[in-house]
């Protein structure tokens, strides 16, 4: 049946990703329609999520943010399905990077690196990342799709820009176990997402709401003495962006327990705060808000 799915999709899938980009984004405007005003995808929650974070706007000035995050997640959305068969140039003009010689000058000091993001303006174009000659091997870590064929699809992409994908059950194994053969890589993690209750260990406030919080880049840099950095992704204009690597910390060995983390909510928030349209607001970032914070559980001030 999985297989079945994905041979029906898939021809459309790569129809969509062939289209000239004046047409592509018609594409978008369409999808955005039917998603915003026919099926009204996740938008009680999208509603929900904006009064919780920004409590002093208006009702007017909500409407207008949730329009525009919607317009936003369609092109990203569609921008994935581009991923199938855009090329390295027309993918390095679109995902600029202003500073990649920073990361370059940490390369040299022969420690593998994470680079923390958020569901932020484009996380599907990261790959471009691999297109600029770098030392060390890219890996992106992901959730696994259920769908085996999707997810292979999801490697493959991946794959043209030599990038490998690792889940996250796998991640932490597969990171040491590089560390311990001297292979060293970048690891791209997406970290603001909403871990079980029965594995929260940290809780911190997140746009003003306290919240639990995975732990995992900040462990895994202290413990293996990575660099880590957080790459702040700002949309210029549809279909177009820019990429800038902020720094964390190049001594987490050295660093208070929790203080990655910390820094990581904090850029995340400033971009949020700034223009909080590009923030993937259909994800229940803030389900846990309301339940009691274990007893072994840990609040980072």
């Amino acid at each position: 049946m999985q297989g079945l799915v994905f041979w029906m999709v898939y021809p459309l899938l790569w129809l969509i990703s062939i289209l000239p980009f004046p047409f592509f984004y018609a594409v978008s405007d369409l999808v955005f329609f039917l998603v915003y005003y026919i099926i009204g995808y996740r938008r009680k929650v999208v509603t929900k999520n904006l009064k919780l974070v920004f409590p002093n706007k208006t009702d007017s000035e909500i409407k207008s943010i949730e329009k525009k995050f919607y317009r936003h997640m369609c092109d990203m959305f569609l921008e994935m399905i581009k991923s199938i068969s855009i090329s390295e140039k027309e993918l390095k003009k679109r995902f600029e990077i202003t500073n990649l010689e920073y990361l370059r000058e940490l390369e040299t000091m022969d420690k593998s690196i994470i680079i923390m993001c958020g569901h932020y303006a484009s996380y599907e174009w990261m790959n471009a990342l691999q297109l600029h000659g770098l030392k060390f091997k890219s890996f992106g870590i992901y959730k696994k799709i259920k769908n085996r064929y999707f997810d292979q699809l999801a490697r493959d992409i991946r794959g043209r820009y030599d990038g490998v994908l690792i889940t996250t059950y796998k991640a932490t194994e597969k990171i040491k176990n590089n560390q311990n053969n001297g292979v060293l890589g970048n690891y791209a993690m997406i970290a603001d997402q909403s871990p079980k209750l029965n594995r929260a260990k940290q809780w911190i406030d997140f746009m003003g709401i306290r919240v639990p919080v995975f732990e995992g880049s900040d462990r895994l840099a202290r413990k293996l003495d990575m660099n880590v950095i957080y790459l702040h992704v700002e949309k210029k204009k549809r279909g177009f962006y820019e990429a800038t690597f902020k720094p964390i910390t190049e001594n987490a060995t050295k660093e208070p327990d929790n203080f990655i983390t910390k820094k990581f909510i904090r850029l995340l928030e400033q971009q949020i705060k700034n223009k909080p349209e590009y923030y993937l607001w259909t994800h229940k970032r803030w389900k846990h808000r309301n339940e009691p914070i274990p007893d072994h559980a840990e609040v980072i001030n």
